[in-house]
């Protein structure tokens, strides 16, 4: 059954966007470019579309336009109306003024794209070795028992194993073998490999000379900073910048040794070094949801007289919640309440209650003795609402109050104080604080409160949640705009000194610019000299100094966020970057903020900026002024590849650039501009813009035309290095592939090159190796089109995937933009939305678009021709992560398009467990398809069989035939 408020939220959205309104015909097309699904009126129980929409006034209005067409238009919703009332009785005294109220209705900030969208309710089921599906996996128990082929799913005996969530996997390969039989001295003890034990066998006893610093307890504290996991490779250098000391040699060879500070894992069977180090001890952040964390505030302490009985309030489980912020007098403790279902509604239908319950008078029991700190429910001034209050003083003939489930404060009169019935004490106070990441260290500076209380104060928000505790991190998102703003970095920005900022004068002329950036766009970053550009080169020498001096773990970047100013190394200094993007939890972009390079790299990588230099680069803005080239032929955005490199060799390594200044747009601080090499910036005729202009390298490529005669060419073509590398990847793994036994079909192309020599074609992955007929596998559904049509990741690999995924960000976002010659049926790797996949090439359109199929995830996509690099080997180690696969239990027949909804609902980006019925194995591995049944285990009552209930849909059918 389609979800009907699901549905609402949807069709809001889309009349939202749209001020005059959306056509009825039209409504169906725009919806499934929002949803990807047709409007599923059927499934709700109506013959029409428009008997649907007319069932939710509070969603939708119906006009007839000019043209006598039905038009739907947005309407205020309940929720709407009550957020109105709320943000209303924001009445602070120093508030004054219209409270603003942005849409309800946020769009959802999607997630990292690298990062799971769903996690099991429970461990996933796990098959035994005779095929059954048990629901510990982990930590339950149960009995076993054998699996019938339909019918629910039962509990199996556990197979004793810890439950660890996908990122954390428990498989563990044999000490890696010795590179050295003599003794060596590691954390302080005598490691020796004797004769007469097995070969994976240590000896450990006291050394006779002890290291000065215990080794193990400096790396337990580097990996507490990174709860999602650090690769090994990075340990060498982290080690080195953060405790100014090597790290002992042998430690890579001997990660076991680390065993009992950290979990090992191995995502690259073939390279140890390349292992995934995870903290045993796990940092405390979680431990709030019960509310029992930090220390107890006075007012928590007050509160506690008469608050015993009422419920903690629940973090909303979705990482992006609508919040609306009530006030803040300090950024580490804004007050705001969430909006959704079982807040804001659930807050409206008590105090409809207590509307109804104190209308009549046997029920107001006047409190005539307040006390200081016990709730009580009091008639608001100026409207017929029944508040729930906490009394915070109390005065002659008045009290002052704390709306709990509000988030402010007034001085009312005794009078309107009535006992509070023990009913209303089962929903949790509403109102609570949150902490705004990165704004720590300014939470009362005044600048930062006024534009806090300009841009978000009794606004709807979304609230990005980066540490659920009981005051939890949050980054704040103003998304009913065009653009996203982020609150957080924009309040940031208030403490900047505008006197130091890039000058912007028109016919303004500079020498000695720097070009620091030339992006493919076309748009231009150059330093020019000023006074904020000396300052900060004198703040970032202090800051060197420090970096250099302190010898501390904490200045390592261990909860990145998008907005957060920290430090990343630039041509060898640490220089400032804001973090722009993350890729999962180890990998993510930056912009290098006063040269206007973008760069991915390792979160390792990134340190905090030291105190004592914090509020000098804060206050200091960004020093790459934005340009872009003036009275050229075509616009930013236009500009060819041949173009761009032109001007990156013309400009990027000149030593006396010289620039005027045409004209400046200033909502945007972006500067046209004349460039030019040399001094002589009085004459227009011998700038760049004018070299540019009369050049051919306007002159776009030809269309590649469809082409799929005759084998793909090799796909090892040589790359250059971009000219600015921010980070480097170790390579030392082996290009050869595992041996792996074959599950589907036989390899495209050689799986092993000789020694020394680069192989003629691209060896693919080795076969995914899928259970036997019968037994069990754990899944992700990436895409589900249709029970005859879906895809199907293993679950037990997905953290290799994502692994692979950064790996493939950090590598080729430091190549050049150079294209590859494309053919059809060619493996390759694609930037798709700020991401690298691997994919397939299944059509060159005659437009320089590239059909692509996404190897991982079985999504086709179309990408520009540029956005194509060669799949190197490093990245064929790990199977090709897509299988297509068809429902069983139902015969293949054209399923209509609600089946298809109720389908997609079922099982789409959802962990589920399989089981193979057959294998359909076809010359390519991609072609491959699998049969399989779908059991949804993630109810404690039940297990869902998704044949079941597609089975309804087959019978309807029949019978209508």
């Amino acid at each position: 059954m389609a979800d009907e408020e699901l549905v609402k939220k949807m069709v809001r959205a889309v009349l939202q966007s749209a001020k005059s309104g959306v056509s009825l015909s039209n409504l169906q097309v725009e919806y499934k470019d929002l949803t990807g699904e047709l409007i599923p009126y059927k499934q709700l129980g109506y013959a029409t579309l428009d008997a649907l929409l007319h069932s939710m006034p509070s969603v939708v209005k119906l006009d007839k336009g000019q043209s006598g067409e039905v038009v739907c238009h947005a309407t205020t919703g309940n929720e709407m109306t009550h957020v109105t009332k709320l943000a209303a009785r924001q009445r602070t005294a120093k508030r004054t003024g219209r409270p603003q109220v942005v849409n309800c209705q946020m769009r959802v900030k999607p997630a990292a794209p690298l990062a799971l969208n769903a996690r099991p309710r429970t461990s996933l089921r796990q098959p035994d070795h005779r095929g059954h599906l048990g629901r510990g996996g982990g930590r339950g128990g149960g009995h076993e028992d054998p699996l019938p082929r339909t019918g629910s799913l039962r509990d199996s005996q556990p197979d004793g194993k810890g439950g660890r969530p996908h990122n954390t996997p428990t498989r563990r390969p044999s000490l890696p073998s010795e590179r050295n039989k003599n003794a060596v001295l590691l954390f302080g003890l005598q490691v020796e490999k004797p004769c007469s034990t097995k070969p994976q066998e240590l000896l450990l006893y006291p050394a006779k000379e002890t290291s000065q610093i215990d080794v193990k307890q400096k790396l337990g504290d580097l990996l507490l900073k990174y709860s999602s996991g650090l690769w090994a490779h990075a340990l060498p250098k982290l080690y080195q910048d953060t405790y100014k000391c090597k790290l002992p040699e042998f430690v890579l060879d001997h990660l076991t040794l680390l065993s009992d500070i950290c979990t090992i894992d191995y995502p690259m069977p073939d390279n140890p070094k390349r292992a995934i180090l995870y903290a045993k001890v796990v940092e405390d952040e979680n431990r709030n949801q019960s509310g029992l964390a930090g220390s107890e505030t006075k007012e928590a302490v007050e509160r506690s007289l008469s608050s015993q009985t009422v419920p903690p309030l629940v973090i909303p489980r979705e990482e992006y919640p609508s919040v609306l912020v009530v006030e803040a007098g300090d950024t580490n403790s804004v007050i705001l309440r969430y909006i959704g279902e079982g807040y804001s509604k659930a807050q409206e239908k008590l105090e409809d209650e207590m509307r109804e319950f104190y209308g009549q008078d046997s029920n107001k029991v006047a409190l005539t003795s307040p006390l200081t700190g016990q709730l009580t429910a009091v008639c608001a001034e100026e409207e017929e609402e029944i508040l729930r209050a906490q009394v915070c003083e109390v005065m002659a003939n008045k009290v002052k109050v704390y709306y709990v489930d509000h988030g402010f404060s007034e001085v009312i009169s005794k009078s309107k104080l009535f006992e509070l019935h023990e009913k209303f004490y089962r929903l949790p106070f509403q109102a609570t604080k949150c902490k705004l990441a990165g704004l720590e260290s300014f939470s009362q500076e005044q600048a930062v409160l006024k534009r806090f209380e300009s841009m978000a104060t009794s606004k709807i928000l979304l609230a990005e949640i980066l540490v659920r505790q009981e005051a939890p991190l949050v980054v704040l998102y103003d998304t009913s705009q065009d653009d996203d703003i982020n609150i957080n970095a924009a309040c940031m920005k208030a403490l900047q000194d505008k006197s130091l900022e890039s000058p912007l004068k028109v016919n303004s002329a500079y020498m000695n610019v720097n070009v620091s950036s030339v992006c493919s766009d076309g748009t231009i970053y150059c330093q020019v000299p000023s006074r904020g550009l000396t300052k900060l080169n004198e703040i970032l020498e202090r800051t060197e100094n420090c970096l250099h001096s302190q010898v501390t773990s904490e200045l390592l970047v261990s909860r990145p966020f998008c907005g957060k100013i920290c430090l990343a190394r630039y041509k060898g200094k640490w220089s400032r970057v804001e973090i722009t993007n993350l890729h999962g939890s180890r990998v993510l972009d930056i912009l290098f903020v006063d040269v206007g390079v973008q760069a991915s790299i390792e979160v390792t990588e990134l340190r905090e900026i030291p105190p004592p230099t914090l509020r000098d680069l804060i206050s200091t803005p960004a020093q790459a002024l934005k340009c872009c080239l003036a009275d050229l032929p075509v616009s930013v955005g236009s500009w060819t590849p041949d173009a761009v490199q032109w001007l990156r060799d013309t400009a990027l390594h000149c030593s006396d650039c010289s620039l005027k200044i045409a004209k400046v747009d200033e909502p945007k601080r972006l500067a046209h501009v004349y460039l030019f090499t040399s001094k002589n910036f009085h004459d227009t005729s011998c700038s760049l813009n004018q070299q540019l202009a009369d050049s051919n390298l306007w002159n776009h490529q030809k269309d590649v035309f469809l082409s799929s005669r005759g084998p793909s060419k090799s796909l090892n073509a040589p790359t250059n290095p971009a000219t600015i590398q921010t980070s480097s990847l170790s390579t030392d793994g082996q290009d050869k592939a595992p041996h792996t036994p074959k599950r589907m079909s036989s390899p495209l192309g050689s799986q092993s090159a000789p020694p020394g020599s680069p192989p003629e074609k691209l060896a693919l992955p080795p076969l995914l190796e899928l259970p036997k007929i019968g037994q069990n596998l754990d899944v992700f559904v990436s895409v589900a089109c249709h029970p005859g049509h879906f895809v199907l990741q293993p679950w037990h690999d997905m953290y290799k995937l994502v692994d692979l995924m950064g790996e493939m960000i950090l590598h080729y976002n430091k190549m050049e933009e150079k294209p590859l010659k494309v053919e059809k049926n060619q493996v390759c790797a694609a930037k798709v939305e700020n991401n690298w996949y691997r994919v397939l090439v299944k059509g060159v359109l005659t437009n320089g678009l590239v059909s692509v199929f996404q190897l991982d995830y079985g999504k086709h996509e179309l990408v520009s021709c540029t956005q194509l690099r060669p799949l190197t080997q490093e990245f064929c180690q790990l199977p090709f992560q897509a299988i297509t696969a068809q429902l069983a239990g139902v015969k293949p027949r054209q399923w209509s398009e609600e089946a298809s909804i109720v389908f997609r609902n079922h099982v789409e980006k959802k962990p589920l467990v399989a089981q193979l019925e057959s294998v359909q194995e076809a010359s390519q591995p991609w072609d491959c398809k699998v049969v399989i049944f779908l059991v949804d285990t993630s109810q404690e009552e039940r297990d869902i069989w998704l044949h079941d209930i597609m089975a309804e849909f087959t019978d309807e059918m029949s019978n209508a035939a």
